[in-house]
């Protein structure tokens, strides 16, 4: 990292973002649909199950390559701001997990940046509102909503870092202390690309489980005809729904994160490691 910190997670997270996203985007879909209002089949069912794939495709390798910018960056600048300023009291384990918090986040914030437009053209797609991700941009770019251009690709951005931080605050400690368990019991410094899959897949489906609420909030307002208030839609689905309306869709949801956690993460240490040997 040190003599290359750009070129390996650019190329890792780029690499790792865009498998992950084409390898499961059906599952996405079966969770955008079964947690639009509505219902699944009233979204679309079992038909067109890719639709809605362009956006991915052009989202998935930038927003993951800026995630693990941030993240890489910010780790190795704040564990030693950390030590230095954290009280002797903080074990060195509560050190890490604090940095792996707060560099995570910062990651999903600045990711967030590319991923919200095309998560907003690619959910209108996938819940058949529009028939591909080209026509969906066409009616934010033409204004439909009337809400404007920029208010239109960012819709439910703050809904989406309301999930994407507690989200990646669960998923990246646990990442990252699992990988140290790991490697340490088999005598080595880091954890192997088989290692940091599995790691991946436990953390993310245990953080997807856990988020989905805040996964069904984020949906509905990028779904909803008409800009509507968090608080309001929260209301809404509470009082039509019930609390089973806030966990719609959660078993797709941790299945696809649980998978594609192994995938994505895998796919980063596995292209991080041949990176890393092919520029030394």
């Amino acid at each position: 990292m040190e003599q290359h910190p750009i070129l390996i997670p650019l190329l890792s997270g780029g690499a790792a973002g865009t498998c992950t996203d084409l390898f499961f985007f059906p599952i996405d879909t079966l969770k955008t649909r079964l947690q639009a209002k509505g219902g699944f089949f009233k979204n679309g069912g079992w038909t067109g199950m890719y639709r809605g794939v362009g956006s991915a495709i052009v989202g998935s390798a930038p927003g993951a390559s800026l995630f693990f910018l941030t993240y890489e960056a910010m780790k190795s600048s704040l564990l030693p701001l950390y030590k230095a300023h954290l009280p002797p009291s903080f074990s060195d384990n509560l050190v890490e997990g604090l940095t792996h918090m707060t560099a995570a986040s910062l990651g999903e914030i600045a990711a967030c940046t590319v991923r919200v437009p095309t998560e907003v053209v690619k959910q209108r797609a996938q819940a058949s509102q529009y028939s591909s991700s080209l026509a969906a941009l066409k009616s934010v770019l033409a204004n439909d909503s009337g809400e404007g251009v920029f208010r239109g690709l960012y819709r439910g951005y703050s809904t989406t870092i309301m999930r994407e931080i507690p989200f990646t605050m669960i998923q990246f400690p646990l990442y990252e202390r699992m990988k140290h368990v790991l490697a340490a019991r088999s005598g080595r410094d880091q954890a192997n690309a088989a290692e940091g899959a599995l790691c991946g897949s436990v953390a993310g489906g245990i953080a997807a489980a856990t988020t989905t609420p805040l996964d069904v909030l984020k949906t509905r307002m990028m779904l909803s005809e008409s800009r509507i208030s968090a608080a309001k839609l929260l209301a809404e689905i509470w009082k039509e729904e019930g609390l089973a309306g806030f966990y719609k869709g959660v078993g797709p949801r941790t299945m696809w994160i649980s998978l594609g956690g192994a995938v994505f993460l895998g796919v980063y240490e596995a292209v991080k490691s041949l990176v890393t040997v092919a520029v030394s």
